[in-house]
């Protein structure tokens, strides 16, 4: 069945959120569960498009313990009452004991993650998709997946959006175990195998939950378009083929976009409480200089506000972030820039922290070189502080922090790929243009080519390198917004509705 108002009612699916807009109920405030970006995203598109006038609902699961633990006393104590006097609220939370007691948004064990997940669906499916009545449903990563095939068999358009590329799969006997009603909608699932019927698919082939949300979904976006076509390409070897096939069948139907992602508005070195001292496009060298100052006594660093800061932001994942090529080159690096007492600091978990701990203890470069685990405020104030973000990704869905740099008027040292290659230039200080560094050989050499292109540019007379740093952080605010991203989504809404979200009231 298919639902239709003059103003379009959109469901938002999605297993994490951070915040909701407070006009859409009492407990909107109170509601955030968040692993990843998807939670930053989510809440940053909610809140755009509720602001913007649009008839936007949500639904996540009823994370009880997580969500108790952001409630004052009182609304804990009536937060029955207060769910079932307001009907009309555009929040809809899927009630189940699989997610009641859960600490977090994922488990480390896959069976309990696929147990939520179902749960979670099962709930959106039988309850929230018939009481909502949307006119369009977008689903989010593999814990939505099943439900673009439901809104095929009711012929609901339905947006699924990729921003982890993992999966799980599960039989159907199993799907069905828990409440839903897959033999109405199987043949929109993408099966590991092609059954033969129903009835050997149900205990014989499993679905896969990721593919079949793109396999089934009328629209499909990535948050790259790059990495879409680096996908779709078959440059990466840890997307298996048939995620890559359907994502190309949908590519060439004309039905697969990129829309990237933006950093949570509260990135801003003009009102960012974490920094020392607050600073804007117009003071940006001295503001930048007093972070530094306080970072290097915080860190226990050589204090030299003129001193070229590095800052590693990202987790210290060799798979994806490329952290082996810097351990390669750290040592060379600080040697050739020894006498302008080069730093870098990381503020990072992973795996291959204690590595960078080994290389500093051998050459003894603490007074040069930071290691801590991730803090926000300590996050923050390394981009309030920094003058260059370290960034040599193998590969990057989106990535955020070649967007937050350029935002303090710290610019990316990066690898051409992914994302960065969407959000950043390689400088080119004579033609005015350019926010960043590239490397396009993905080694230790080609990194360190691009941190001496950065370096160069360190070197320009301050009122040269003031003007670029102007100029880049008043261009990365008006592009690196949730206003941007929010108008890609909206528009591509429109299309799949093929006509306006939101009402004009002049018209109206």
């Amino acid at each position: 069945m298919t639902y239709h108002r003059q103003n379009p009612r959109v469901l938002i699916v999605t297993p994490e959120v951070t915040y909701l807009p407070n006009g859409m109920g009492n407990l909107a405030n109170n509601l955030a569960a968040k692993a990843g970006g998807l939670a930053d995203v989510s809440a940053a598109l909610i809140s755009t498009l509720f602001d913007e006038g649009a008839d936007v609902h949500v639904a996540l699961p009823d994370y009880r313990a997580i969500f108790r633990d952001n409630l004052d006393p009182v609304l804990r104590k009536e937060i029955k009452t207060i769910r079932e006097s307001m009907p009309d609220e555009r929040i809809h939370l899927a009630e189940d004991r699989a997610f009641f007691y859960k600490r977090q948004v994922y488990s480390s064990y896959s069976d309990k993650n696929i147990k939520v997940a179902l749960a979670f669906q099962r709930e959106v499916i039988n309850n929230i998709i018939p009481r909502v009545k949307p006119d369009l449903i977008h689903c989010n990563d593999w814990m939505t997946g099943l439900i673009p095939a439901v809104t095929r068999q009711m012929g609901i358009p339905s947006l699924f959006t990729i921003h982890n590329i993992h999966t799980v799969m599960a039989l159907l006997s199993y799907v069905e175990d828990v409440g839903i009603d897959a033999a109405s909608f199987w043949s929109y699932l993408f099966f590991e195998r092609i059954p033969f019927n129903y009835e050997y698919a149900r205990g014989n082939v499993p679905v896969d939950f990721l593919t079949s949300g793109v396999f089934a979904a009328h629209f499909v976006n990535t948050v790259s378009h790059t990495f879409l076509q680096e996908v779709i390409r078959g440059q990466h070897v840890f997307v298996q083929e048939p995620l890559r096939r359907e994502l190309a069948n949908k590519w060439n139907a004309g039905c697969a976009v990129g829309i990237l992602n933006a950093p949570d508005p509260s990135f801003n070195p003009s009102t960012d409480k974490d920094l020392s001292y607050q600073y804007g496009p117009e003071n940006c060298v001295e503001g930048k200089m007093k972070n530094k100052k306080s970072l290097q006594e915080r860190l226990g660093l050589i204090r030299d506000d003129k001193a070229p800061l590095l800052f590693w932001p990202s987790r210290l994942d060799q798979l994806q972030k490329g952290c082996q090529l810097l351990a390669e080159i750290l040592y060379a690096v600080l040697s050739r820039y020894w006498n302008r007492n080069l730093e870098i600091v990381f503020v990072a978990n992973g795996d291959f922290q204690v590595y960078f701990k080994e290389i500093v203890q051998f050459h003894n470069l603490h007074d040069r070189v930071a290691i801590c685990d991730f803090d926000e405020s300590l996050s923050r104030l390394a981009y309030g502080a920094s003058d260059f973000v370290l960034m040599p990704s193998l590969f990057e869905p989106c990535g955020l922090p070649q967007m937050i740099g350029p935002i303090y008027g710290s610019l990316p040292i990066a690898n051409d790929t992914g994302g960065i290659h969407d959000t950043v230039v390689h400088m080119d200080a004579d033609k005015d243009r350019g926010n960043g560094f590239l490397f396009n050989v993905y080694d230790p050499n080609g990194f360190f080519w691009a941190i001496n292109e950065a370096m160069l540019f360190y070197e320009l007379p301050r009122e040269v390198r003031e003007r670029h740093i102007k100029r880049i952080m008043t261009e990365s605010v008006d592009v690196f917004s949730h206003a941007v991203t929010a108008k890609h989504y909206i528009d591509l809404y429109e299309k799949m509705l093929q006509r306006p979200l939101i009402k004009d009231e002049e018209t109206s």
